[in-house]
């Protein structure tokens, strides 16, 4: 065989042996777009030269040599195989040229670590089985709400009730207290129960003491469709005279002692509230008290009230009426004082607004028979829904001058007071209530009263020594005022209220109110700082006073005494009282209380200077 055949077989072999093995390495990395020739291509035979030498590369340049290649390498496909024209299968010619540039060398990229940890625990997910409970139920095409099924309340586990309870207690100036409660229980259809209290204090003055008691049983009961309740309490005062002028003090002065008893009752039979259309209610009251004082000064009063009220949706009709029977003694008089009232009226009440209209038909008779007619109207409107409320007030009543009344006030009163009712002929007032926030209620109003014959105490000094007297402002007085009052509760464990009074009097005869303050504030507080410790407070600011004293005139005679009238202002004074109570247990508490923590020296009535600074505490229990 002719050599230069034998090279190109040969050549021919090696080609078709190295050139697949090129192609399968290549299309792992890039894939190589082969084209079919379009054209014949003679083949010419190749000459004799030696193999060209490789091309040395650095082998990180990989990509970039492998294109290189392709550009450079004559396609193996154009010159043999099945489809060229020039294979020796097809009669063509096997002679070619192969150009091999360099061997190709794949690389690989650092393996990226995964670094995290095989789960090699075997768990198999829990699938729980699945079960169907068909509802046999028709399908209801009512959509209006459905009236709820009652239930059962759970049976109440209440504390154990304790419905006794009793106080002792022992301070300075020489303080005796002691206080006791007692009642049946809990019984929805009967209650009755009954309190005793005592309260005994001594002064630095001579005979500067004064004693309390209290004695009273309750009771009330459901009846049908009835309520009756009823009441007896009997109560004792006693203290002594000891007021004198200090500055000019008398070593004869010997203090004189007074108490005074009263014994009172009352027993009331009411309809029970129903929440019904048109309902008509009625009740009726009985109450009464019997009082006297340590000389020959009496007072029986008897009151029998009662109302009737019929209710027609957003009407009200009714008619209240009392009958108030009293009769009045002392050394110098017997005297029977009665008063009838009988007030129809009729009431408008809505969402926002509600009025009181009627009249006040009062007569007087016994030893006073006056006539009188009064207005008994109200209205009350609503500024700021469900906060404040706009109200106006128009009145008018006789008001029955009471011997034990005046001794409340003041228990220095002398003997045979002058007794004459006082008339409020017209009394008018304005003002605003309601809530300003949640827990925070106000009441603020001005007002003008128009009082005839208003009673004043004022010192009788010259007459019964250091006694006082009762006097009237004959005429027309005028009184104008502000009240203010204010309650803020923010939680059941704390609470703090206050009330204000300022008033201007215009006197019809009498040169000033005598002993009557301008202003008067009294505020309180009650704070529960746990379920063990209470804590309570209270603030007293009252304004300076006048009082009258008469002083013989130089041209008065001993047949026909004159006497100068003198004011003799009485200061201001500030009293500030508190209280804690601790609960050991549920039967015992230990307790303490203060009165006048600022130890001032003030007097309500003209030399009878007040108690100084007062503590006492003791222990409570309860049974």
């Amino acid at each position: 065989m002719n050599s230069r055949y034998t090279y190109t077989l040969l050549t021919l072999i090696i080609a078709l042996y190295f050139v697949p093995a090129q192609a399968q390495t290549k299309k792992s990395t890039k894939k190589t777009t082969v084209k079919t020739a379009t054209k014949k291509t003679v083949v010419k035979p190749a000459p004799k030269k030696a193999a060209p030498k490789p091309i040395a590369k650095k082998a990180t340049d990989s990509k970039s040599l492998g294109d290189a290649a392709a550009k450079t390498a004559q396609d193996t496909t154009k010159k043999g195989g099945g489809n060229n024209p020039n294979n020796a299968a097809n009669g063509g010619s096997l002679s070619e040229e192969i150009v091999v540039t360099t061997a190709y060398k794949p690389v690989l990229a650092d393996a990226v670590k995964i670094r995290r940890n095989p789960d090699l625990e075997d768990k198999v997910p829990f699938k729980a089985p699945l079960t169907y409970a068909p509802l046999d139920k028709r399908q209801e095409q009512n959509s209006e709400i459905r009236q709820l099924d009652p239930m059962k309340r759970p049976a109440e586990q209440d504390s154990v009730l304790t419905n006794n309870f009793a106080k002792v207690g022992f301070g300075n100036l020489k303080t005796i207290y002691g206080e006791g409660y007692f009642a049946n229980g809990r019984d929805e259809a009967l209650q009755f129960g009954g309190f005793i209290k005592h309260l005994s204090q001594s002064g630095s003055l001579q005979k500067q003491t004064q004693s309390r008691d209290d004695v009273g049983v309750f009771g009330k009961s459901i009846i049908g469709d009835n309520n009756v309740s009823g009441r007896i309490n009997y109560n004792r005062l006693g203290t002594y005279f000891y007021g004198y002028n200090q500055d000019a003090p008398d070593n004869n002065f010997v203090p004189t002692k007074q108490h005074f008893n009263t014994i009172s009752g009352e027993v009331e039979l009411a309809k029970n509230y129903k929440d019904v259309e048109n309902d008509f209610t009625y009740a009726v009251k009985l109450k009464g008290y019997a009082f006297s004082n340590a000389y020959q000064a009496r007072e029986n009063n008897v009151v029998i009230s009662g109302f009737l009220n019929q209710t027609v949706k957003q009407f009200y009709a009714g008619l209240s009426a009392s009958l108030d029977l009293a009769s009045q003694k002392d050394s110098l008089y017997s005297l029977g004082n009665n008063i009838a009232r009988v007030n129809p009226y009729i009431k408008f009440q809505g969402t926002n607004y509600k009025i009181d209209a009627g009249v006040n038909i009062v007569k007087e008779f016994g030893d006073f028979g006056k006539f009188y007619i009064f207005p008994a109207a109200k209205l009350e409107v609503q500024v700021v829904p469900k906060y404040v409320r706009l109200f106006v007030e128009a009145k008018g009543d006789v008001n029955r001058s009471s011997l034990h009344d005046f001794a409340m006030i003041n228990p220095f009163l002398g003997q045979n007071i002058n007794i004459k009712n006082s008339v409020d002929q017209l009394d008018i007032s304005a003002g605003l209530k309601g809530t300003l926030a949640p827990g925070l209620s106000f009441k603020a109003a001005v007002y003008r009263n128009s009082i005839k014959n208003m009673p004043l105490m004022v010192s009788n000094f010259n007459a019964e020594g250091n006694k006082f007297a009762v006097i009237y402002d004959d005429g027309k007085t005028r009184v104008n005022g502000f009240n203010g009052e204010l309650d803020f509760k923010a939680t059941d464990d704390f609470n703090i209220f206050g009330r204000v009074e300022i008033k201007d009097y215009q006197m019809a005869k009498e040169s000033e109110p005598w002993n009557l303050p301008k202003f008067l504030l009294t505020a309180g507080t009650a704070i529960h700082i746990d379920s063990k410790l209470t804590v309570t407070g209270s603030l007293l600011i009252r304004g300076s006073t006048t009082d009258r004293l008469l002083v013989l005139a130089p041209t008065s005679t001993p047949g026909s005494p004159v006497y100068n009238q003198i004011k003799q202002p009485i200061k201001g004074f500030g009293d500030l009282s508190g209280s804690v109570e601790y609960r050991i247990n549920s039967k015992f508490s230990v307790f303490a209380q203060a009165n006048n923590i600022l130890s001032s020296s003030y007097q309500n009535w003209l030399y009878y200077p007040n108690y100084g600074f007062n503590i006492f505490g003791g222990v409570g229990y309860s049974f």
